[in-house]
């Protein structure tokens, strides 16, 4: 993450649970637009490329057009990065707590 807008919109298309399920869906394989317009019957081609869109201008997706084809990409390195910046910082932090009351408990 090279500064705070950065995250903000990673933050941003994590939001939204569409966007997580287009993530989800990313993670096993990569997807053409169409498929993934397939799987959401529920939201037209314009709303399924409008998420997509959020997703690619936080870096989450990258999309590599062949052909006729536009194939969506899973990048996963900037939700690494909010990991590695507030999650394992905050775990380590409750794993410390968490043993302190083992031992507190045992005494």
């Amino acid at each position: 993450m090279s500064n705070e807008s950065d995250s903000d919109l990673i933050f941003k298309a994590l939001a939204h649970r569409r966007r997580r399920e287009i993530l989800d869906m990313l993670k096993d394989a990569p997807r053409t637009t169409g498929m993934l317009c397939e799987t959401f019957v529920d939201m037209d081609r314009c709303t399924v490329m409008q998420h997509l869109k959020v997703l690619e201008d936080a870096d989450l997706v990258i999309a590599k057009k062949e052909g006729r084809e536009r194939w969506n990409h899973l990048n996963s390195l900037p939700i690494k990065q909010i990991h590695d910046r507030w999650i394992s910082a905050y775990a380590g932090h409750a794993l410390s707590i968490l043993d302190q009351l083992k031992n507190d408990l045992e005494d």
